[in-house]
């Protein structure tokens, strides 16, 4: 660890302290003390929302505006929006039913903060990924610590002086530094440790935080497919998914991986998807609404993975021209084979590989197959060919018809599964992944809990083991009782 890496490590650790100590102090804000922190985000978010597109975009080389405001600043507002519409519902204790057996007595959940969440952001979506997990932190009545990317410096020193505008660092505290600063910050001893990016880091920051059997919740990404119908409009279909390929050069966790296409349409397909994208973007040089990738080399890997395609056999329509910066235009791919390493590896990238199926059942089985992916994106299915493709299939989240959607939804869930991801934020689940569900049994003064103390066999204890239990089957019976050793004896 370098130096500058190590004072960081060494504020983590003071921070924590601080906002542990902080917590134990104060465990529980009321509504009102968080709806004033949610609104303190809010306005800050709105007051900066110009500086926000320019720090990101410096970061990017080039990051569309418009697709900062929706993603940056518009999604955390609306998150934010909906926390405070529901938030004193979700404060409320949740009654539930006691065993009939224990009639007369009472049991709820209550929905306690666990203190102190550490969030660890990528750098794709710099502003979205830390707000949101810290909207859901704040409602649930937590303190909050960001490791932001080392690829995002503007974002982050940004970010920084925003908290500062609405939180005490006990309260909220933001960090930058290399990977050996997100290393230090995974192995800290938090009630909660939220963490976006890829499955292979997601297994380290889950090792790291195992020591101090910190609970996580990973968001992964995966490759998402994108399944077309026989039936539905191509065009349609081809204009989405090469909107979720373009928006943000593809560096999107949940952008369409690849499309699944019926065998008689995939060279249609693939050249409406070019058609539709070169009408999004006549050129994609010089152009301040297409975003560029985010560094040297990350460009690198996108174009060696279609230069492996090319090698190995692939067609591929390029939608525009390279030019000597990181705007990569999309690259639609046909002829994949399962060989090539676009068929295997997350593209996070402007590459859209699309995959011939025959039959429903050939696609279901293609994306059982295969790792559990963060979204799914199916296009033209109705009625029962939609519920086999909805039952058949895992995937964290789903937009019908289009791609992504889902995700600014807020009364939804978002999270993964399997390889993309364990654990949700956003809405009541996000609420109640960073709480404690406390159970609580309230005994009824005339209860008789007696019933259930030693001696035990009394005929009351007998008559409710028969009411609940019924009879045994005799032809189970053992012919003898094997004897209980004496505890004492063996002691």
């Amino acid at each position: 660890m370098d130096a500058m890496d190590s004072v960081i490590a060494t504020r983590m650790s003071r921070v924590l302290s601080l906002q542990s100590r902080a917590f134990s102090d104060h465990p529980y804000p009321s509504f009102e003390e968080r709806e004033v922190k949610l609104r303190a985000l809010k306005r800050v978010i709105q007051r900066y929302q110009n500086r926000i597109v320019t720090a990101i975009s410096a970061d990017f080389g080039g990051r569309a505006a418009a697709e900062t405001l929706m993603t940056e600043v518009l999604a955390p507002v609306l998150e934010i929006d909906h926390a405070l519409h529901s938030l004193r519902g979700w404060m409320r204790r949740s009654r539930r039913r006691t065993e009939e057996m224990f009639k007369t007595n009472r049991v709820w959940v209550s929905y306690q903060p666990k203190g102190v969440v550490g969030i660890i952001t990528p750098w794709n979506f710099p502003l979205y990924l830390s707000l949101g997990p810290l909207v859901a932190a704040l409602a649930a009545g937590n303190r909050a610590m960001i490791k932001m990317s080392e690829l995002s410096p503007h974002t982050t020193e940004l970010l920084t002086e925003m908290a500062a505008q609405c939180f005490d660092e006990r309260e909220v505290a933001v960090f930058g530094g290399e990977i050996e600063a997100a290393q230090a910050f995974s192995r800290l001893p938090f009630n909660h440790l939220i963490f976006t990016g890829s499955p292979e880091v997601g297994r380290h920051v889950m090792r790291a935080a195992a020591e101090n059997l910190t609970p996580v919740t990973l968001e992964l990404g995966g490759k998402s497919p994108a399944i077309v119908s026989h039936s539905g409009s191509l065009t349609r279909a081809a204009e989405s998914i090469a909107h979720g390929k373009a928006f943000n050069s593809g560096q999107v966790c949940v952008a369409p991986d690849y499309a699944l296409v019926p065998r008689d349409q995939v060279q249609n397909f693939a050249t409406q998807v070019a058609s539709a994208f070169r009408s999004m973007y006549p050129s994609v040089q010089g152009n301040a609404d297409y975003t560029s990738i985010i560094s040297q080399p990350h460009a690198a890997r996108v174009t060696a993975l279609l230069a492996d395609t090319v090698a190995k056999g692939a067609e591929v329509i390029p939608c525009g021209d390279m030019g000597p910066g990181r705007r990569i235009p999309l690259h639609v791919v046909t002829n994949v084979r399962p060989d090539m390493k676009i068929a295997t590896e997350e593209l996070f990238g402007p590459i859209l590989p699309v995959m011939a199926y025959d039959k429903l059942e050939d696609a279901i089985a293609y994306v059982a197959s295969h790792p559990r992916p963060l979204a799914m994106y199916p296009f033209g299915f109705k009625g029962e060919e939609l519920e086999r493709l909805l039952t058949l299939t895992h995937a964290g989240g789903v937009s019908i018809d289009d791609w992504c959607w889902h995700v600014l939804n807020h009364d939804l869930p978002f999270g993964g599964i399997g390889n993309s991801g364990m654990g949700t934020y956003h809405g009541i689940e996000g609420f109640r992944e960073l709480s404690h569900a406390k159970a609580v049994f309230e005994r009824n003064p005339l209860f008789p809990m007696k019933l259930f103390y030693p001696p035990y066999g009394t005929d009351a204890q007998q008559a409710l083991l028969k009411a609940y239990l019924g009879e045994a089957d005799p032809s189970l019976e053992p012919e003898s009782a094997p004897a209980r050793p004496d505890p004492v004896a063996v002691a």
